[in-house]
């Protein structure tokens, strides 16, 4: 089983945005170090708690200061954009980390409805062209030509090189499934966003739906999720109080930066809101490196998939780093030092 990241530049009280922007930088060398096979970002807009508004921006300063692992976007929320002007970004990065880029697109808008339209004013129609954009998208970055008919047709995305971006489409439903399966693409299915509802029936989609193409002849799916390990199972529900009084929150329409453990202590919870505390903590995959991993390869063997994402919040950027060395030392090898361009 392979592992790999996502991250998505978590605001967290006591500090300002843009830490969290050089914070995320900071990690993705860190799990480079470490072994990790993936390092992939998010896009959100104007939210109170996710910061990161530009992944293909916080891309290339992670390729500069990077070797070997792969950066991705986790993903372009395709809507807002002409998917001509994310080609030509994505094979700008690619230029300048041959062989190491993901494009990861997904068809929700990562903001509120007022957001969205500002963002694309086109927005309330624009998510129902995007199967159409998805093969757009596709031609221009692999360099392949758009039917006749098409005004695209015989306009390239610069630069040009020998290889090109991966693209994968993102997905919470069978929406993402059937249409990755249709175009022959990677798929990653948010079991974050889920809490796991739908995974299987859409990883089940996918597989049967499944039509090979030239980059890709079998499927290949993947799971992103939300996972946490420390030193000891009472750290790691100590460190998880922060996430699990974020989502309680959010639940109730309220949205801020993460709090500490400490600030979450100061605020008891209602009989409610401990009803909706143990119902997060009985699917939560926290605890110390041995329950974590054993949850991950259970997820794995049971969904039939090789590969894991993982997102992890703290408070203390420091805690989440230490996480991902634990986890690292169940399932990554540390790699080769990368031969010099």
């Amino acid at each position: 089983m392979r592992l790999s990241v996502l991250d998505q530049s978590v605001a967290v009280t006591g500090r300002s945005e843009d830490a969290s922007i050089r914070e995320t930088l900071a990690l993705a060398q860190h799990c480079e170090a470490l072994g990790y096979e993936r390092f992939w970002l998010s896009e959100h807009h104007s939210h109170p708690t996710i910061v990161g508004s530009a992944p293909e921006v916080l891309m290339a300063a992670i390729a500069a200061t990077t070797q070997r692992i792969r950066i991705g976007s986790a993903g372009v929320m395709l809507p807002h954009y002409a998917p001509l002007k994310v080609a030509e970004q994505f094979r700008v990065l690619e230029a300048l980390a041959p062989g190491r880029i993901d494009l990861g697109v997904g068809r929700a808008p990562g903001s509120d409805g007022r957001t969205a339209q500002l963002l694309n004013p086109n927005a309330r129609h624009a998510a129902d062209h995007f199967p159409l954009q998805v093969r757009e998208l596709q031609a221009w970055v692999n360099g392949t030509e758009l039917p006749e008919d098409h005004p695209g047709r015989g306009v390239s995305a610069k630069p040009a090189g020998p290889g090109a971006p991966t693209l994968w489409m993102l997905g919470s439903s069978n929406y993402g499934a059937q249409l990755a399966a249709h175009y022959g693409l990677p798929y990653a299915f948010a079991w974050f966003i889920t809490d796991g509802q739908g995974a299987e029936e859409a990883l089940t989609v996918y597989r049967e739906l499944y039509r090979p193409s030239g980059l890709h002849p079998a499927p290949q799916p993947a799971l992103c999720v939300w996972a946490l390990a420390a030193d000891t199972e009472a750290e790691a529900w100590q460190l998880f109080s922060s996430r699990e009084r974020w989502k309680i929150d959010r639940n109730r329409g309220t949205l801020g930066p993460l709090q500490s453990p400490a600030e979450v202590a100061q605020r008891p919870y209602s009989v409610a809101e401990q009803v909706d505390a143990e119902r997060l903590r009985s699917t939560a995959l926290v605890g110390s490196t041995a329950q974590v991993a054993s949850k991950l390869r259970a997820l794995s063997e049971a969904l039939q998939v090789e590969e894991i994402v993982v997102i992890t919040w703290t408070h203390d950027p420091m805690a989440r780093r230490r996480s991902y060395e634990l986890l690292a030392q169940e399932f990554c090898s540390i790699p080769s030092p990368a031969r010099e361009a």
